[in-house]
Formats: structure tokens, C-alpha cells, sequence
């Protein structure tokens, strides 16, 4: 079949693995596909793995970029739609880190056919505390984020790679993360991260009809687990596990266990 491309360009798609099913892999805020080499390898023997790169991260055509269709996760959901269509892809399993999992999330009610399962790592509907729900941000918290993303924003990526990862025994994973962070034009990633961390998902978590398992980090400050319960209490098909960790990324820090966890979900669900 004859490729679309300008997709497999725009999202920098790459294609590997040997199944006849596929699992596909998106990245979270301020990341890259290159963020997955640890747990996507472990399914190229069983699986065709999809790996891409959100337009602005990673090696993704940045000529695409727009404002508009940015503004809001919607956009990137499209791109993942996109890719699904231009693929034909059916029945995908969609491994979404952080925002990613509700990007995933979104496009799955809105195409649903693409999608068989979902495996959500560390998703937040909504970063806000609302009382009585506990997003784990106050609003001015968050507003205090972009502010010095706008006045320092090498150390802003220091300091919000630092929160993310935690796992000071690696430290690498940090300097990883925020050399990602500013290989990403500061204007994008700030459109982003509002986009990202302004967003409220809430509503749309019933709305889902594919299986899901969510994959929590016992002590994470990006996604607190009580937010994990909540994505879990108000999605009708889910499972949610706790990694004993800390820090927003185990499909980093901690891959072997969070490969585990996958593995034995999807293999319930053959």
C-alpha cells in the first residue's frame, strides 16, 4: 500500500515489529518517541509497533504547525487519527503516556473502530483541583509554570524535568527529558503545556467503550493517585495498577515492571 506521505513525514512515523497486531506508542508533553526504546522493543516480537512524534516534538515536520489546530489537545488528536487512517488500522492496542492517554482517550470515542484497547500511563483528566476532585494543581500553581516557562525557560525545563522523573538515583533520565524539552521550540511547548495542564477531560471518561488498564506510580507528582482512581472509577472498562515508584515516568525509570504490566493485560484480553 502506497503511503500518505505527508503524514508519515509530518508525525515522523516509524514502523517496526513482526505481529499481525499492532500497538502504537504516543509520547507526553515535552517528549519524543525515543522515550518509548525501552518498553516498545519489548512487543517487536509479537506486534507491529507504530512509534510518531507530535507535530513540534522530536523529529516531526515543524513546518505543520499550527496555532489553531494546536490550541487545544484536539489537534493532536486528529494527527493520531490521521495515522490510524492512513495505517487502516483495526483493533490497535494505543499506549499513551501522561496527556497522551487522553489524547488517545478522545480519539478512541470518536473512532473507536481503530482502537481495541488502551493502556494509560500516568493520565490526568484534569490537573486542577476542583473540589472534591483533587487534580494535585492550584490554579495559580499552574499559572506560576507558564510564567517561568516565559521568563527562564532552560530552567524551567530543569525544574519541571526534575519533577517529572524524580528517581534521583537517575539522574539521566532528567537530564533526557529536559534536553527533550528544549529541543522544542519555547512557543510550541508553551502551547502545549496549556493546552496540557488547562484541560478538563472529566466528562469525555464515560463516554469510552474500549477496555483500558491504567499504569499509576505510587508516588507521582504530575498525576497523584488519586487522580489514577478517578480515571479508573468513572471509565466503565478499567483496570488500574500501582507501581510502587516514584515519578511520572516508569516506562522510563522502571521498565521491566511496566512492560509486566502491559504484557499481562494484553494477555487477558487475547
Amino acid at each position: 500500500m502506497e503511503r500518505n506521505l505527508n503524514i508519515m513525514h509530518r508525525n515522523n512515523v516509524k514502523i517496526s515489529g513482526n505481529g499481525s497486531k499492532t500497538i502504537i506508542f504516543a509520547h507526553g508533553f515535552g517528549c519524543d518517541q525515543n522515550m518509548w526504546r525501552w518498553t516498545a522493543s519489548a512487543f517487536e516480537q509479537d506486534y507491529q509497533v507504530v512509534l510518531f512524534d507530535y507535530v513540534g516534538s522530536g523529529q516531526s515536520d515543524i513546518s505543520h504547525y499550527d496555532t489553531v489546530k494546536y490550541d487545544s489537545l484536539h489537534g493532536y488528536v486528529q494527527d493520531v487519527l490521521d495515522i490510524c487512517g492512513e495505517l487502516q488500522l483495526e483493533d490497535a492496542v494505543f499506549v499513551g503516556h501522561s496527556v497522551s492517554a487522553i489524547i488517545g482517550l478522545l480519539a478512541s470515542i470518536e473512532r473507536p473502530q481503530h482502537f481495541g484497547k488502551l493502556i494509560m500511563i500516568g493520565p490526568s483528566p484534569c490537573y486542577l483541583n476542583k473540589p472534591p476532585y483533587y487534580g494535585g494543581f492550584e490554579e495559580e500553581d499552574l499559572h506560576g509554570l507558564i510564567d517561568l516557562l516565559d521568563k527562564n525557560y532552560i530552567g524551567w525545563a530543569k525544574g519541571f524535568a526534575a519533577m517529572v522523573m524524580a528517581n534521583e538515583d537517575q539522574p539521566l533520565l532528567a537530564e533526557e527529558l529536559m534536553l527533550s524539552i528544549c529541543s522544542t521550540d519555547p512557543v510550541i511547548a508553551r502551547q502545549f503545556a496549556i493546552a496540557t495542564f488547562f484541560s478538563d477531560y472529566r466528562q469525555e471518561l464515560p463516554k469510552v467503550t474500549v477496555p483500558a488498564l491504567i499504569i499509576q506510580c505510587s508516588d507521582d507528582m504530575i498525576a497523584p493517585t488519586a487522580v489514577g482512581e478517578f480515571v479508573h472509577h468513572n471509565m466503565p472498562d478499567s483496570m488500574l495498577k500501582v507501581i510502587d515508584a516514584a515519578g511520572h515516568c516508569p516506562h522510563l525509570s522502571h521498565p521491566e515492571k511496566t512492560v509486566e504490566l502491559m504484557r499481562a493485560y494484553l494477555g487477558t484480553l487475547e
